[in-house]
């Protein structure tokens, strides 16, 4: 947490502010998050214009013609865009400073969030350079992940989940769209055949974009850069109802573990094989 859809809410939410906008500056309290932050970042920074804003997995790419500021929201952060005289918080640890009297500050209480610097192609930077396809570009199809998973005795949550293979698909949102595509999540990902392949790209398509459009989920501390919760959690169909009766079928749902995290999921409703 947040997942891909949290990252794209913020990055609809922060558009409109930034793009165009030229910055004054930086304020950085506390440099040491998951990496620390560039101690030359305001030189670096100070008068350049935002040129645009994209989404590469979960890291947010603000492009300033010489270079990309990456941002990476961890497990607890949240940006949101306030007036220049905001006074910060204990978790408010950096804020990127606009000539407009508007900031945007990052808040992370648990400190594994990311403010990078890259020059050239930042789909060059280590940290982007071997992610695998987009989950909702035209790559990510029935023919690449069988091809993705023919070797694959692991299983499909799992696979589903690792970076290298189709990027942002979290916890949250593979235990829904498994339950979509009536997969158990332990089945073997090699066991998957063309056509369950082609149904499972459809339910992670239609389960992210879903969660887009309500904001997100917010579990713990994630707030759009509105301040505004997501509101999906109202609507998922396995996760954490571990107990309750499945939304379909009443069938209780049931919860294992799974490579550190849980899995839920409804033993009528997904299929053994």
């Amino acid at each position: 947490m947040p997942e891909l859809p949290e990252v794209e809410t913020t990055l609809r939410g922060l558009e409109p502010h930034l793009t165009g906008q030229r910055i004054a500056g930086v304020a950085i309290r506390h440099p040491q998050l998951r990496w620390p932050i560039p101690k030359n970042l305001d030189k670096l920074l100070r008068g350049q214009t935002i040129h645009s804003l994209g989404r590469r997995a979960k890291y947010l790419l603000l492009n300033c013609g010489n270079g990309t500021l990456i941002l990476h929201l961890g497990m607890s952060g949240s940006l949101r865009i306030l007036p220049a005289d905001t006074p910060a918080n204990t978790h408010d640890h950096f804020d990127l400073l606009l000539a407009n009297g508007l900031l945007m500050r990052l808040r992370d209480p648990r400190r594994f969030g990311a403010v990078l610097w890259h020059e050239g192609d930042p789909a060059q930077h280590p940290l982007l350079a071997h992610l695998g396809v987009e989950p909702l570009e035209k790559e990510f199809d029935a023919a690449y992940l069988h091809r993705a998973t023919r070797k694959r005795s692991a299983a499909i949550k799992l696979v589903i989940m690792d970076n290298h293979v189709v990027v942002g698909v979290g916890n949250i949102y593979a235990n829904e769209a498994l339950f979509r595509a009536g997969i158990r999540p332990q089945l073997a990902a090699n066991r998957l055949s063309l056509a369950r392949c082609a149904r499972l790209v459809q339910t992670v398509r239609e389960t992210l974009s879903e969660a887009i459009q309500l904001g997100g989920s917010s579990l713990r501390d994630y707030v759009d850069s509105n301040g505004n919760p997501g509101y999906f959690q109202q609507h998922y169909w396995v996760y954490g109802r571990a107990g309750e009766p499945c939304r379909v079928c009443g069938t209780p749902i049931k919860q294992i573990r799974q490579g550190q995290r849980s899995s839920f999921y409804c033993m009528h409703c997904q299929k053994r094989a």
